[in-house]
């Protein structure tokens, strides 16, 4: 018998807690808080700067209770955002981090990305790529930067 004898639910919590452990080791903690606040607000920053079909059409892509989060507290009218520098990217990810100090946002955007390119589809994320501040890629993992 399953946890909730919804095969949805028990598989989007296999796959979110996949997820989270991928970050909990990018980011060195054992804290599931600190791992699922930076991979959120990391998402959200992301969501914010890619424009509102973008984001839609990246949200379809994540598990769907960490779809959730993604859209949670989103205001598409606002979007997309207009950061043209790494510094401006990572302010707004230090933004939607949960507490300051507790995970930096440079390593939390680091980590995220990371753990995107393992769970998503690579032509997903080569596209997302196209979409963020060109410095923004200097915290993408190196096998996304080769030959794309």
């Amino acid at each position: 018998m399953s946890a909730t004898d919804l095969g949805v639910f028990d598989k989007t919590l296999q796959e979110s807690n996949h997820w989270l452990k991928l970050m909990m080791v990018e980011l060195g903690t054992d804290s599931h808080r600190a791992a699922f606040g930076a991979l959120r607000g990391t998402l959200h920053a992301l969501r914010d700067r890619i424009g509102p079909e973008n984001a839609v059409h990246f949200g379809a892509q994540l598990p769907m209770l960490l779809r959730g989060a993604y859209y949670e507290g989103w205001h598409p009218a606002a979007t997309p955002t207009r950061e043209r520098h790494l510094a401006d990217f990572i302010e707004h990810v230090a933004a939607e981090l949960p507490r300051a100090g507790e995970i930096e946002a440079g390593a939390a955007a680091r980590a995220s990305f990371a753990v995107m390119a393992r769970c998503l589809d690579r032509g997903e994320m080569l596209k997302l790529r196209h979409l963020l501040p060109h410095e923004a890629l200097n915290l993408w993992p190196d096998e996304l930067l080769r030959d794309a």
